[in-house]
């Protein structure tokens, strides 16, 4: 009698600030994409939360590192590291007999081949037998609910950690792409950069991500705008603690040169679309996802730029996520769509 081998499946969203598995239609890893290693014994001693919780806070012998920069893979070893460990935890537990590992992983657009071969050959490394790339906007496309087999243009604008991806999709593929290293990670770039120079405080990554998080704003004005946060950092004067209140005006307007850059990158993508899908998305607008998405009044702003609806998908962080395991389920339909 032969043993069975069973297949597990995983969709992952590997994310340059935050990595997302899901398994069996559920969500069973929703983690930082970090990892902290021991410089003496270069053992990997956590992955993903735990890792993130030592941001900062590392003694002599351990460092704590993003793997995946700018929407690529920055450190191939411990990007395979990361996702090994990710898997790892994702597995089914106590199986009976060995599984074979089948995944779909979502990729910027704007991956070169050398980054493509990257991602695969630290799934491959992580324990997968079957490894399959998706270009991210058209993972976020099928995750907001669109028929990207249709002749129809689809305009997707997903603005993640690293990079924000802008997409014209249609008949199954990506017409045009443009993706631009301006996204998350700028955001809160700018945030620490302004504390620093307006409120003369320093502050870490996540203090600033908790700011964007409560106060980030598109728009100077907003029709029911958010309390002011409180921020603790240190004086850089004293080195004393200090206390300040930041309100959604102060973080739109450190956030407007970013957001700009943004709106070119959408300006440019239109212009280079054909009159027939520009139809189309005139008609049916342009969809936002990624963390970024979740901007206040980021949609709104985009609207009254280009006259054109902008909607923020139903749950922007997932998107992609959410169309990769689509994808995954049902990958004899959507075959054509592999890298």
């Amino acid at each position: 009698m032969y043993k069975r081998q069973f297949t597990q499946r995983m969709a992952i969203d590997l994310g340059t600030a935050n990595t997302v598995i899901i398994k069996e239609g559920k969500i069973v890893i929703d983690q930082p994409s970090y990892i902290t290693m021991n410089r003496k014994t270069e053992k990997i001693e956590w992955v993903g939360s735990e890792a993130y919780r030592r941001v900062g806070k590392e003694n002599n012998d351990l460092l704590t590192v993003r793997p995946l920069r700018d929407g690529v893979v920055a450190d191939l070893n411990a990007t395979e590291h990361m996702i090994r460990g990710f898997i790892q935890m994702a597995r089914t537990k106590k199986s009976l007999f060995p599984s074979a590992l089948k995944v779909v992983v979502s990729v910027p657009s704007g991956s070169t081949d050398v980054e493509l071969r990257a991602v695969r050959d630290a799934a491959e490394k992580a324990g997968a037998s079957e490894v399959y790339l998706i270009m991210e906007p058209m993972a976020a496309a099928i995750g907001i609910g669109l028929d990207v087999l249709e002749p129809k243009g689809n305009m997707i604008v997903d603005i993640g950690g690293g990079t924000t991806e802008i997409a014209v999709i249609s008949l199954g593929g990506i017409v045009s792409n443009k993706s631009i290293k301006v996204a998350g990670d700028e955001f809160t770039n700018d945030i620490v950069d302004y504390m620093k120079a307006k409120h003369q405080i320093r502050i870490g990554e996540p203090t600033a991500e908790e700011i964007k998080k409560n106060v980030g704003s598109a728009l100077p004005e907003l029709e029911a705008g958010p309390d002011d946060y409180t921020v603790i950092g240190q004086d850089l004067a004293s080195v004393l603690p200090k206390t300040i209140t930041v309100s959604y005006r102060e973080i739109a307007g450190c956030l407007e040169k970013s957001v700009q850059k943004i709106e070119t990158a959408i300006s440019n993508a239109l212009d280079a679309t054909a009159p027939e899908l520009y139809a189309d998305i005139f008609k049916d607008g342009v969809y936002l996802s990624g963390g970024g998405a979740m901007l206040k009044g980021l949609d709104k702003r985009l609207q009254d730029k280009f006259q054109i609806p902008f909607h923020v998908a139903e749950d922007p962080l997932y998107a992609v996520a959410k169309g990769t395991h689509i994808v995954l389920e049902n990958s004899n339909t959507y075959s054509q769509l592999f890298k």
